[in-house]
Formats: structure tokens, sequence, C-alpha cells
């Protein structure tokens, strides 16, 4: 069975690039406050003071040990693209947003959404944070969205011990519709969307006119 068909790789390139772009032009511009494994390290880090660069490859190595208990080797194969940081060499390419939350988190919403949408559409994933969302969503029967906004929205509610609410508001409304984003993605079927087309082209009726009343 091949693995690696073209048309996988492109999507997982494509998605690693267009979720590690709006990653570097807007939420670390912005400072828009993450979830998951991201906000778990930050969490860890400010409570407990242990270092980042301990905590990320430890509670990625967790989520992707899960990943190849209940999504299989094929998934963690796939998922060694989701790996490359290819964006994050570059300089800014978009303004800065910082003056613009609101804006900004909605835009890093759909970089988010689109671009982990198309990495776990191909049965991979970009970082412990899918890892982790394709378990839970696979355990206990949910939609992916459910299982993303789960694992962000405890992580964000944790934060509040030591971060704002009104900034991190701004990330609840991130995780949020990129969750949602992510669902639709991963769904996304253009067959299906010409039948449901289709379907309400074909149970259109025509208005009746006065003479039809009378």
């Amino acid at each position: 069975k091949d693995i690696f068909p073209l048309k996988t790789v492109i999507s997982i390139l494509a998605g690693t690039a267009i979720l590690a772009f709006g990653m570097v032009n807007i939420h670390k511009r912005v400072h828009i406050t993450e979830g998951g494994v991201l906000g778990m390290i930050l969490l860890l880090n400010y409570w407990f003071a242990i270092p980042a660069a301990l905590l990320s490859p430890l509670l990625d190595a967790l989520c992707y040990l899960f990943g190849f208990r209940y999504l299989g080797r094929e998934f963690l194969i796939r998922s060694i693209a989701g790996f490359l940081k290819l964006w994050e060499s570059l300089p800014f390419l978009l303004p800065d947003l910082t003056s613009r939350p609101l804006l900004a988190a909605v835009a890093g919403a759909c970089f988010v959404g689109i671009g982990v949408g198309l990495v776990v559409r191909q049965k991979a994933s970009s970082g412990g944070d899918d890892a982790l969302a394709m378990v839970i969503a696979k355990l206990t029967h949910c939609k992916i969205a459910r299982a993303y906004l789960a694992t962000d929205i405890t992580v964000l509610i944790l934060s509040l011990t030591y971060i704002p609410l009104g900034r991190i508001a701004y990330s609840f409304i991130t995780v949020t519709i990129s969750s949602l984003l992510i669902d639709f993605i991963q769904d996304f079927s253009i067959e299906a969307w010409k039948k449901k087309l289709s379907c309400l082209a074909a149970g259109k009726q025509p208005l009746p006119g006065p003479e039809d009343s009378e």
C-alpha cells in the first residue's frame, strides 16, 4: 500500500506551510495565546518553571505515542512531514495586526483551520495537538472539531490563572473558528457539494403568480 501518494504529500506540505505561515505572521507576532499542547507548555512553564525546551518534545512525543497506539503506524509515518517548519525561517510577510486583535484572531484561525484541516484530512498530524485530538475523536466517536475545542478550551480556562481574561478572550475566538474550519476541511467533498446543489436546484418550485391564486 502506498502511504505517500502524491495527493497526500501535496496536501500535508501545503497544510503545514499554511499553518506555519499563520503562526509566524499572526499568532507569534500578535501574541495570541494557544490552547492544546503549546498552551499546556506555557502553563507548566509558568507555574512549575519546567523548561519549554524539555516540555515541548516530551508532550509531543506522548501525544504521538497515543496516536501510534490508537491510529496506527501509517498515521505516524505520514506525520513526519508535519514536522517541517519551512515558513518559520522567513521574515514577516503580513502587516502587523497587534493593534487589531479581533482581526488577528479571526485571520489566525483561518490559517490554522485550513492548514491543520489539510493535514488531518490525510490522516496525519502537524503536531501533538492534532494527534491528541484525532485520538480523542476516534475513542469518543465525536467530530474532530469537538475534540480540538475540548482540549483547547480546557487549557485556556487553566491559563486564566496567569493570563488576563481580556487577552485570552481572543484566543477563545481563534480556537472556536479554527476547530470548526478543521472539521469542514476534513469532511469537505466536491462531489457531496455538487449533489447538495443539485438537490437544492431540483427542489426549487416557482412562486405562485396572481393567476394561480384565483
